[in-house]
């Protein structure tokens, strides 16, 4: 999905109807799924599995391998993972022998997990979806992928996205990469699963994993999170280390679990998280940080907190209005206080965040070929291959985001440094925070996005908006569980706090989770294959 939004976007909400209905009409598909012994399983229960010796990773690992070759490269074919760790069962094998010799490092020992494909780990690729990198293998892991693999994690592969994030063309289509194709959406396939980290998100609706990770620059977690039907938590930036991932703009970029609980996302942040001095970042985290978020869930957070429900087109819409309103009588009912309100500056710092990005994504970028030694040297290297290539990436639609940022200024730029201000300022102390302050409230909450709609490659998306952005311009964290369904399409319950408010987010999703359990397993509903 673009990482900017504009007033045409709220033009498209009356689309919406149109999207319901059309998901009315599939026809569901036989069920693979019902004989697949871990659907739905979580990291809990399958480590429980592990310590009772019902169970060893190297069976879970080849049974997610198994899934993955009859769902993802077969049957409904989701395409949402693109590459399988060539080590992934050599992994698992000496995550069982470390059990058996008495050394059990976590609860993610053992525990198969996807990783978006702009995260670096060896041996294999790192693509951003482009072919351009399509032959590039990082020499060593990203730092978080270091985290994971030191709590036991078993990383089984790579996961398909939007190309270079969905910073190519504001006419792209989400989930679309030359590297992947198309990823479709589990619960209605000619429906979009929404992006960037749309691979990770689909694949873990489809119980192709444990959890998987994902990037987020704005609603790149959050947002195929919820049409996906998972959860998906985009925290403070700085809390997860950025290093070895392909960057779009370090004032917002974060890494961040999808999951397909609450408890599982936050087992998987705390193994991510951490200090890491080639991030400058994290160095905000030390002090502030709970690693334990899984210690921290309980089951009446909501009780005496004060929520914030944001009221505005999206949230209002006659399809999403009615799932919003129980949401609200659910929180209500756990003992939280409600108060409708509106957020302060909405969408004020779009324009300025678009400067940021454009500014940002050519410097980072190109930091990362030559620290990384890829094989293009620059944007302007990128924007020529896909000329060169035109058949296979540009297809579809165009590269002007490309081009802005190459044509964009430097970092010293002062148009760039005063828009940089500007978008902070209006989404963080005088958007989210002064919203907080303004009703005394813990945290805010609204449909994260608006459901899937139909994919129609070349003629971009038919994105109904969402609500996460003064989360992510501010970089504050955001959560994403599931709320409800829509005519078969999931809706997602957006949680928002200040920064490093993130254990509190994920305590009060967790008690909304366990009282509405809103999340049905993905009908593989029949639909047109996209190319």
């Amino acid at each position: 999905m673009p990482y900017f939004r504009t007033p045409a976007h709220l033009a498209l909400l009356p689309l919406l109807a149109a999207s319901f209905a059309s998901g009315c009409q599939q026809t569901a598909a036989p069920a693979p799924e019902a004989v697949f012994p871990y659907q739905e399983t979580g990291i809990a229960e399958l480590q429980a599995r592990m310590t009772a010796g019902e169970l060893d990773s190297t069976t879970l690992t080849e049974a997610y391998l198994g899934r993955i070759a009859l769902l993802d490269h077969a049957g409904p074919t989701l395409r949402s993972v693109v590459e399988i760790n060539p080590d992934a069962r050599r992994e698992a094998a000496q995550r069982d022998a470390e059990r058996r010799a008495g050394r059990v490092r976590g609860p993610l020992h053992g525990m198969p997990i996807l990783l978006k494909d702009n995260i670096g780990a060896t041996p294999m690729h790192n693509t951003a979806g482009s072919l351009a990198l399509k032959d590039f293998r990082p020499e060593r892991d990203a730092f978080l992928v270091q985290r994971l693999r030191q709590a036991g994690a078993v990383i089984l592969g790579k996961t398909n996205l939007s190309e270079w994030a969905n910073f190519r063309s504001p006419r792209s289509t989400s989930g679309w990469s030359a590297v992947g194709g198309q990823t479709r959406n589990p619960y209605a396939l000619d429906h979009n699963p929404c992006g960037s980290s749309s691979g990770s998100a689909v694949a873990v609706a489809a119980s192709l994993a444990a959890a998987a990770v994902g990037t987020e620059t704005d609603g790149s977690i959050v947002c195929p999170a919820a049409v996906n039907g998972i959860v998906g938590f985009k925290p403070t930036v700085g809390l997860v280390s950025r290093d070895g991932i392909i960057p779009l703009s370090f004032s917002q970029d974060t890494a961040g679990p999808m999951a397909r609980t609450v408890a599982d996302a936050a087992l998987l942040l705390g193994a991510m998280a951490g200090r890491d001095e080639a991030d400058p970042a994290t160095a905000a985290t030390p002090g502030r940080a709970v690693y334990d978020y899984g210690a921290r869930l309980h089951g009446d957070a909501l009780r005496g907190a004060r929520i914030g429900v944001l009221r505005n087109a999206l949230s209002d819409h006659p399809a999403i209005r009615p799932v919003l309103d129980q949401a609200v009588a659910t929180l209500r009912a756990a003992g939280a206080t409600v108060v409708e309100t509106r957020l302060v500056n909405e969408d004020a710092w779009a324009r300025d965040e678009l400067t940021v990005l454009l500014h940002e994504f050519k410097a980072g970028l190109e930091r990362y070929f030559r620290e990384w030694r890829t094989p293009v040297d620059s944007l302007d290297a990128v924007i020529a291959f896909n000329r060169a290539h035109a058949s296979r990436e540009l297809a579809f639609f165009g590269q002007e985001l490309l081009e802005q940022a190459r044509d964009s200024g430097s970092l010293n730029d002062p148009a760039y440094i005063a828009a940089r201000a500007n978008a902070r300022r209006l989404a963080g102390p005088e958007g989210i925070d002064a919203t907080l302050r303004a009703d005394r409230l813990d945290a805010l909450v609204a449909a994260t996005s608006g459901p899937a709609w139909l994919t129609a490659l070349g003629d971009g998306d038919g994105y109904p908006d969402g609500n996460y952005g003064a989360a992510a311009v501010a970089g504050y964290p955001s959560l994403s569980v599931p709320m409800g369904h829509a005519n078969g399409l999931p809706l997602g319950l957006l949680f928002m706090g200040g920064a490093w408010s993130d254990a509190r987010l994920l305590e009060l999703g967790h008690t909304y989770e366990q009282l509405t359990r809103a999340r049905r397993p993905p009908t593989f509903a029949s639909g047109r294959t996209p190319p």
